[in-house]
């Protein structure tokens, strides 16, 4: 539902499924599902841009840009840089999100996607530091900061312009094609590797010296179809609406305004933590799981197989490939079944599994079998889908119209710092001190914090828009 406040009201709390309410005009047929195939292809660009530089961080950037550190701290190094892009991404939600509620989502998008482009193409031309010393891991994070602020606005508006344009009762189904970004870009992104280290004969020194920057090159092209895509489609008929209310309300307090008094602008980054500041935390901490199995199945099983485990490149982006697919599966079917069940549950499903998973997952990746690496990485993956389907639409529901770019990107980046960035920054140390299992144990606690959050959350499934 629309509604606009007047300035100093007291917001009424969103505790369960609105009632009757006049709904937003919406786009049917080739309109939605344009929109639907631009959020697909923009979020699948983002997280290509995003993913290659986590099978980078993992495969060559230790001895790239960190020689100096030796191969542990290297690599310790290397996924600290990894996990910069998370702690930049609420900056980037309140950035993008401020003017994702303001001017519009389709604008806002634009300049999400042009600004990591524009830095994943500079990572790929960056040398290295034989060539420019310490000047080169500096100017790697500052870059990586870039790119997480950049999906930091990213996600929110893109699951916004499909969850927004959904018909009634559909909206998991819509909100469901922005989120299988990341499983085509994992899939893009271990298959360029994969080819690039093919085709340059998978030679150490070749790969080392430009082979990796490939990828980082050629998403300028990605970058190119998505600004054609994002470019021709209209604004959501939701924001359109909010938008004409604001405007009629904001000229009425002119009026009944006298002329020396400047009528005050409300900020969505302000109204957002004051009247659903619980709401941002109980998401964040819902879906930190969510993204710490994300961190494992992307970016530190790669670096583990290789290492530790002694799996040569190509199997492991083999591997990659593969969990790819059940990682979109995951997604289909739990954001379907989420229109059905409810979001809660699907999501509390996924929590229970990943505490059980993650006790289990480095004792059966140690065992050192590649079928048994196989599996730990696709398991991973899917449980990370079946709750990265619901959330799609999940945390549009859950914030008024006015600030919801804003509230549902601080929510989704405030999981990203819990289980993004914390994990890669500790479970190197973890792993040479106390072994694999130190990480699962690590996992499995984030999974509790996760079901509790999930727990406390009210249902959304039924909610207007």
């Amino acid at each position: 539902m629309t509604s606009v406040s007047t300035p100093g009201a007291a917001e009424p709390p969103i505790t369960g499924p609105a009632g009757p309410t006049r709904s937003a005009p919406r786009t049917e047929g080739p309109g939605i599902r344009r929109v639907a195939v631009a959020s697909c292809i923009g979020t699948t660009i983002e997280f290509y841009d995003f993913f290659i530089y986590g099978t980078a961080a993992a495969l060559v950037f230790p001895t790239v840009f960190f020689p100096a550190l030796g191969a542990t701290a290297g690599t310790v190094a290397s996924f600290a840089t990894f996990a910069v892009a998370f702690i930049a991404r609420p900056v980037g939600a309140m950035l993008f999100g401020h003017f994702g509620d303001r001017i519009g989502r389709k604008k806002t998008l634009v300049s999400t996607l042009l600004l990591m482009g524009i830095s994943t193409l500079l990572i790929g031309l960056l040398p290295g530091a034989g060539t420019i010393g310490v000047a080169a891991p500096i100017i790697l994070v500052l870059l990586r900061f870039a790119q997480g602020f950049a999906v930091g606005g990213e996600w929110a508006g893109a699951t916004l312009l499909t969850a927004e344009y959904a018909p009634p009762g559909q909206r998991g189904l819509y909100a469901m094609f922005p989120q299988l970004g990341p499983a085509i870009a994992f899939a893009l992104s271990s298959g360029t590797f994969l080819f690039t280290g093919l085709a340059l004969g998978d030679t150490k020194e070749a790969f080392l010296t430009y082979g990796w920057r490939i990828p980082f090159l050629l998403s300028i092209v990605l970058v190119g179809i998505g600004l054609y895509m994002r470019l021709a489609i209209q604004e959501t008929p939701v924001f359109r609406a909010e938008q004409e209310a604001r405007l009629r309300a904001e000229q009425e307090a002119r009026r009944n305004t006298p002329a020396t008094t400047e009528t005050p602008r409300r900020l969505p980054f302000l109204d957002a933590v004051r009247f659903q500041a619980k709401e941002i935390l109980l998401a964040g901490g819902a879906l930190a799981i969510m993204f710490a199995f994300f961190y494992m199945g992307t970016a530190y099983l790669t670096s583990y197989a290789t290492k530790t485990l002694g799996f040569d490149r190509p199997f492991v982006l083999l591997v990659g490939i593969a969990s790819s697919l059940v990682f979109g599966l995951a997604i289909v079917l739990s954001a379907l079944y989420s229109d059905r069940v409810g979001r809660k549950k699907v999501i509390m499903v996924s929590c229970a599994f990943s505490v059980l998973w993650a006790l289990v997952l480095f004792p059966i990746l140690d065992t050192g079998s590649p079928i048994a690496f196989a599996l730990g990485m696709a398991i991973t993956l899917a449980i990370f889908g079946i709750a990265y389907g619901p959330c799609g639409a999940l945390l549009p529901e859950m914030f008024a119209t006015r600030y919801r770019y804003t509230g549902a990107g601080l929510g989704y980046n405030f999981a990203g710092v819990l289980g993004g960035a914390i994990p890669p920054m500790i479970a190197a140390p973890l792993a040479a001190s106390y072994g694999g299992i130190a990480i699962g144990i690590m996992l499995a606690g984030i999974g509790l914090v996760s079901l509790i959050c999930t727990a406390a959350l009210v249902e959304t499934r039924d909610r207007s828009l």
